[in-house]
């Protein structure tokens, strides 16, 4: 766990230039190109061939998140526009029913011209559904880097979701030095997204259309889905010299029962498509970890910490793991796990379920770059230096890999 604590972000540094990172998506997602890593060597391809290079009855893993139009601007009587953007709902704190609510509910959120709002509730009148409503926002306490805000309006028959719909803007990633466009509702969600709470996407998908879904069912791959919730702390650059000093953000998860099932009839064994999924498959194995050591555990207490992998705790196989999670909802009669994680990734760690990873090309020194090069043994700058010299576009518009190490 020490040299893992003391890697130095600075050796996971690449040169980006502007014009590398792409602005806007291809106007066929599946038309982008494939880097294709299979143990140690590197090729090239078109995304839609992605099916050819997995073999039929493995599983393939998706994360449905549905990005939230998380984004809100009020202006002062003075003139000055401030933005609240919402990260995570704390009144009530699930997300389903938070959205659900009409009249008030409350949110961490991030405040863009803070210093312009010291104090009072911002308004605005906004025309939902053939109604004038009346939004208004009050700061509470701060939180680290966000802000409690309560919301309130004027209707108990609008609910929080109508209201983002009418008055929120999707936000796109801080990096695309742009203004969010209409065009970004459709292209800046994948085409299987359902469950409403991010404020990134799960970029590795938005290259998924229904014809390469279609190839996959054919070529006997098995499909699942689950939610992680990605939050803003995925943007959040490392500051610290070493990774020790750099705390990871909470992301919400749900897994289906079904899915845990599928996973263990799998032997363990998952092809992820993106980040968030892994993150999400490789915290189940530590959930499990957690069910065996304690099987009276809330749900609250299965929340996997940043470095618990890295402890010695790591007796069970994937499939024990697994069954602990399953076991642990037949006796609870539940039909999803719904937990968080804090899982860092970084070279020094083992990966237990995860055996082949659907990717975007990443930022030079983030936590996302630290994950990629701990599942392709620290060859992450072979497959960068490929990427850089034939012309692959970067960062959530992009262009794909496929990771086999």
């Amino acid at each position: 766990m020490e040299d893992t604590k003391h890697i130095k972000i600075s050796e996971f540094n690449y040169p980006l230039p502007d014009e590398r990172i792409a602005k806007f998506p291809l106007a066929t997602r599946d038309q982008s190109k494939l880097l294709v890593y299979r143990h140690g060597e590197v090729s090239e391809d078109v995304f839609t061939s992605l099916p050819q290079y997995l073999e039929s009855g493995e599983l393939m893993i998706f994360n449905n998140t549905k990005v939230i139009q998380a984004r809100l601007h009020f202006r002062k009587e003075t003139g000055a526009l401030i933005e609240v953007f919402c990260l995570e709902p704390v009144q009530p704190n699930d997300y389903v029913l938070n959205f659900q609510q009409t009249r008030q509910c409350s949110w961490l959120c991030m405040i863009g011209n803070l210093k312009k709002w010291k104090e009072g509730t911002l308004s605005r009148t906004v025309d939902v559904k053939g109604k004038q409503i009346v939004l208004s926002a009050t700061r509470g306490e701060c939180r680290g880097t966000s802000h409690w805000i309560d919301f309130s309006w004027d209707d108990d028959t609008i609910t929080f979701a109508d209201l983002l719909e009418v008055v929120g803007e999707l936000p796109i990633p801080p990096y695309l030095n742009r203004e969010t466009q209409e065009s970004d509702k459709e292209t800046y969600q994948t085409v299987y997204s359902k469950i409403k709470g991010s404020v990134a996407a799960p970029t590795a998908g938005l290259h998924f259309t229904e014809r390469v879904l279609a190839a996959l069912d054919e070529r006997g791959i098995d499909r699942e889905e689950l939610t992680l919730h990605v939050g803003a702390g995925t943007f959040r650059p490392v500051k610290s010299e070493e990774i020790e000093g750099h705390e990871m953000h909470t992301e919400y998860i749900s897994v289906s029962k079904s899915t845990i099932e599928k996973l263990i009839a799998h032997n363990g064994k998952a092809i992820a498509v993106g980040t968030t999924s892994v993150r999400t498959l490789e915290s189940l194995y530590y959930i499990g970890v957690l069910i065996n050591h304690n099987p009276d555990a809330t749900q609250d207490e299965l929340h996997v910490q940043q470095w618990m992998p890295y402890e010695d705790k790591n007796e069970l196989t994937p499939v024990e793991a697994l069954q602990q999670i399953l076991d642990y909802l037949n006796r609870h009669e539940m039909e999803a796990l719904h937990s968080s994680t804090q899982i860092i990734i970084a070279p020094g760690y083992t990966y237990k379920i995860v055996k082949k990873m659907v990717t975007n090309f990443h930022q030079p020194q983030s936590t996302l770059l630290l994950l990629v090069s701990a599942f392709v043994k620290g060859n992450w700058r072979k497959i960068y230096d490929y990427a850089l010299g034939h012309y692959f576009r970067f960062l959530s518009y992009g262009d794909s890999s496929l990771l086999i190490p």
